[in-house]
């Protein structure tokens, strides 16, 4: 049985919402972050990164979001080569850009060590992830990103929309995002994911 190692308000929620979607058997495990669970000798030696999500699987583990959603869904790439490629490009996107973005709030010691260069980064939130989102409402097909059917990115951009309000950024100044959130959240896999503690 996969075995999913993840913690509430963290990008992890994407594997869960597509381990969900599927129907796949998995353990949910809950990574204390508050208490720093993921810096304790336990979970380092699962992975040592000491970040979530982990996937625990029969043939390994894996520790990165994209990775971790193209293993437990290859069902939902398509077989055309430009096509997954262009779920990726919207996927790295996420993870490189908009997810960095978020993370200058509430990470900003892993880029600086002086208090008011973390407080510059925090004040500048609001403005990249309105940024983000700008761009990412250009691509929005609708009602999901790529159509009617989702992918894996679909989860992945819906994580990270969770964390738009927290980051003084109203959603609804972008329709069709906006649009896309409301349809996510309707599946039976976002009910799923918070009955479990995870949203």
């Amino acid at each position: 049985m996969l075995k999913l190692f993840a913690a509430k308000h963290t990008v992890s929620l994407a594997s869960a919402l597509i381990l969900e979607e599927l129907g796949t058997e998995y353990e949910l495990c809950l990574v204390d972050i508050a208490a720093h669970a993921q810096r304790e000798k336990p979970y380092l030696d699962i992975n040592p990164k000491g970040r979530v999500p982990t996937l625990v699987t029969p043939d390994g583990i894996l520790t990165e979001t994209g990775a971790i959603l193209e293993y437990i869904a290859p069902n939902l790439m398509p077989e055309d080569a430009f096509t997954c490629a262009k779920i990726r490009e919207f996927m790295h996107y996420l993870a490189a850009t908009m997810h960095v973005n978020h993370a200058h709030k509430l990470r900003g010691k892993r880029w600086a060590d002086l208090k008011e260069s973390r407080a510059d980064m925090t004040a500048k939130v609001p403005q990249t992830m309105s940024e983000s989102c700008a761009y990412v409402e250009t691509l929005i097909m609708g009602p999901y990103i790529f159509g009617s059917e989702i992918t894996i990115a679909d989860a992945h951009l819906f994580t990270l929309s969770q964390w738009l309000e927290g980051d003084g950024v109203d959603i609804n100044i972008y329709p069709k995002l906006a649009a896309f959130e409301r349809a996510f959240a309707a599946r039976p896999s976002v009910a799923a994911v918070h009955a479990k503690g995870l949203l």
